[in-house]
């Protein structure tokens, strides 16, 4: 269920500028977002509010009801959370949603280290490889690695995380060490279907180029393609924090180290920015400072 306090903000916002767009504009989150929490207003209160045309909007006799209703809504939501204290320090239940691979290699230890720091915080975690709907799963953040985000949802660049090629020593002492990229046509290349998997894109200095990317094994689950490479399988591309350790310890070899594969951003995705808790502020800034000192 959607924020009833957050649709009635949007409402009061929408009707007060006479534009969807600068209340989202506004209140810091995108305009379909705006209007998904109009329409769950409505919903809500089954009936229409605003007359909609292309060139203005306009009250309708329940919707003239509904706004004094919102702004005194809106006015003591405001007070219950100054009377709380609410931004004194992070406290409550924060639920995040991050990828597989980056919550057992980096966002356990880094989560556990938050909560030490924030006793009055809990954290319930959803690792997944698959996007969530931050509505419908009811996710205060959700961070993500690549370049496809909900446009419903506010994006913060966290920083970016680099790639590796690599293989299992036995698989390369069988099938031979690629020189160059073009040499990975005659392997097999074990794939991540959530990051354009028929295609790598490499470059070497000055020199790009895209590389097919064929073989007998995808997945969209990045630990279970870590698990194919170790076992022989083929080349993968994952990500360099999660096969650093194995390729130092020689469990794995980086194949084509003069070729850099493209980086992939992360993302923090959330709602709205006038409404995150300090729990979730924090957490955001903690994640900065530490892909920042780390790097990924």
């Amino acid at each position: 269920m959607m924020d009833r306090v957050i649709a009635a903000k949007v409402f009061v916002e929408t009707v007060e500028r006479a534009s969807t767009t600068a209340a989202a504009d506004a209140l810091g989150m995108s305009r379909a977002m705006a209007s998904r929490y109009l329409s769950a207003l409505e919903d809500w209160t089954g009936t229409r509010l605003l007359h909609r045309t292309t060139r203005r909007l306009s009250l309708t006799s329940a919707g003239e009801r509904v706004l004094d209703l919102s702004r005194e809504m809106v006015r003591v939501a405001n007070d219950m959370s100054a009377a709380a204290g609410e931004g004194d320090s992070p406290h409550g239940l924060l639920r995040v949603a991050a990828p597989t691979i980056l919550v057992e290699e980096r966002l356990a230890p880094l989560l556990a280290r938050f909560l030490c720091l924030h006793p009055r915080l809990s954290i319930d975690l959803r690792a997944s490889d698959r996007p969530v709907d931050l509505v419908d799963d009811r996710i205060d953040l959700a961070i993500r690695i690549g370049r496809q985000l909900d446009p419903n949802c506010i994006a913060r660049k966290l920083g970016e995380t680099r790639s590796t090629l690599c293989a299992s020593p036995s698989y390369l002492a069988e099938r031979g060490v690629p020189a160059h990229p073009d040499d990975l046509s005659s392997h097999s290349c074990l794939t991540y279907t959530n990051f354009g998997a028929a295609e790598w894109h490499l470059h070497s200095g000055s020199v790009a180029v895209k590389v097919k990317a064929l073989g007998p094994f995808r997945t969209n689950e990045t630990l279970a393609l870590r698990r194919a490479v170790l076992c022989g399988v083929g080349i993968a591309m994952l990500p360099t924090f999660a096969v650093e350790g194995l390729i130092a310890s020689n469990a794995l070899q980086a194949v084509l180290p003069g070729w850099e594969p493209q980086p992939h951003p992360i993302h923090v995705l959330y709602l709205s920015r006038d409404h995150l808790p300090a729990a979730a502020r924090a957490l955001i800034k903690y994640l900065e400072e530490d892909i920042a000192l780390h790097k990924c």
